[in-house]
C-alpha cells in the first residue's frame, strides 16, 4: 500500500508538471497585460469566474507591476492605499477588495465605452498578423450586403493574392497621383515601408446606395477615418494572447526575423492604442470574429 506522505513516482511527475503549466500560463497572461492584449479588468474578470484558473492564481503583487508604469515602490503604495495584503491572490480577495481594485482600475486604465449610434460605415484595425484580412474575408463571405473595401498599396502581392481582390497592387508613380488627386479615403505608410490606401469612390458609392462599408485598414488610417467622419464605427481586433500573435507572425513566415522583430515593436504601440476604439473583438475563431463584427452593422 502506498504511503501517503510518499506518492508514487508518477504522481509527483503528473504534480509538478502541472504546477510548470500554471506557472507558464501566469507567465503568459501577464505578458498580455505587459502588452495590453488583456485589460486589467479583462484578468479580474476571469479571476472571479475561476479562482483556480491562471488569472486566478495570480498573486497582486505580479498582476500590478504587469501594468504600465507600475513599479514595485508605486505597487505597494496601491496595495496599502487598496487595503490588499500583497500576499493576495487575484481569485482570493474579498468583496471590498473586489471592488476597490475595480474602481481604481476604472480610474487608472479606463476600458472602451462603445457609443450610442453605430455607422454605416465600420472600420477594422489591429496589430500586424492579427488576422484582420482573414477575418474580412469571411464577412465577405458570410455577409454579403456588407461591401469589404479593397486598399491600394505599393507593396507586392503574396502567394495567393488577386490584384483587385486583395488588393489594387500599384507603384508609387501610382499612389502619388492618387493622392494629389485626393482618389483616398484615407492613406498611410505603415511598417515604414510600403504605402496603403483606400479609394474614395467606390465607399461614397456605397454609403449613398444604402450598404455597409467594411475598410480593414492599420491604426493610422483608422484615425484618418475617424479625422474624416466622426461617425464612423470602429473595432479593434485583438489576438488570443500576445505569445499567439507572435506565433502566427512567425508561422505566415512571409517576414525575415528584423522586420518580424520590428513588427512586434509596432504592435505592441498599436495595442496601446485600442481605447481609441468603440468595440473589441477577438480574434480566437475567425468565423465567430467575423460574425460578432458584422453584428456591429447598422
Amino acid at each position: 500500500m502506498a504511503d501517503a506522505r510518499h506518492p508514487p513516482e508518477v504522481d509527483r511527475v503528473a504534480a509538478s508538471q502541472k504546477a510548470i503549466a500554471a506557472r507558464r500560463a501566469r507567465a503568459s497572461l501577464k505578458r498580455d497585460l505587459m502588452t495590453r492584449v488583456a485589460t486589467p479588468q479583462d484578468v479580474v474578470r476571469r479571476a472571479m469566474d475561476d479562482a483556480a484558473s491562471a488569472a486566478g492564481t495570480m498573486r497582486i503583487t505580479d498582476f500590478l507591476t504587469a501594468l504600465p508604469a507600475i513599479g514595485e515602490g508605486k505597487r505597494d503604495r496601491i496595495l496599502a492605499e487598496l487595503e490588499i495584503s500583497p500576499v493576495k491572490r487575484l481569485g482570493g480577495l474579498g468583496v471590498r477588495q473586489q471592488r476597490a481594485l475595480a474602481q481604481w482600475l476604472d480610474g487608472r486604465f479606463p476600458e472602451p465605452r462603445p457609443r450610442a449610434g453605430r455607422s454605416r460605415l465600420l472600420v477594422l484595425a489591429g496589430p500586424t498578423a492579427v488576422g484582420k484580412g482573414t477575418v474580412a474575408a469571411c464577412v465577405r463571405q458570410n455577409h454579403p450586403e456588407i461591401l469589404l473595401s479593397v486598399s491600394a498599396t505599393t507593396r507586392p502581392p503574396r502567394p495567393g493574392e488577386v490584384d483587385g481582390e486583395h488588393y489594387f497592387f500599384v507603384d508609387d508613380a501610382a499612389f502619388d497621383r492618387m493622392v494629389a488627386d485626393s482618389e483616398l479615403l484615407e492613406h498611410a505608410t505603415v511598417h515604414n515601408k510600403y504605402r496603403y490606401g483606400t479609394p474614395r469612390v467606390p465607399i461614397e458609392r456605397a454609403l449613398a446606395e444604402g450598404r455597409t462599408v467594411l475598410l480593414e485598414i492599420d491604426l493610422q488610417g483608422a484615425r484618418q477615418v475617424r479625422a474624416a467622419d466622426a461617425s464612423a464605427t470602429l473595432v479593434f481586433l485583438l489576438p488570443p494572447s500576445w505569445d499567439e500573435l507572435v506565433h502566427r507572425l512567425v508561422g505566415r513566415g512571409t517576414e525575415d526575423e528584423e522586420e518580424r522583430a520590428r513588427r512586434l515593436r509596432t504592435a505592441k504601440v498599436e495595442l496601446a492604442a485600442q481605447g481609441e476604439f468603440d468595440y473589441r473583438v477577438v480574434n480566437d475563431d475567425v468565423s465567430r470574429a467575423a460574425a460578432e463584427v458584422a453584428a456591429l452593422a447598422r
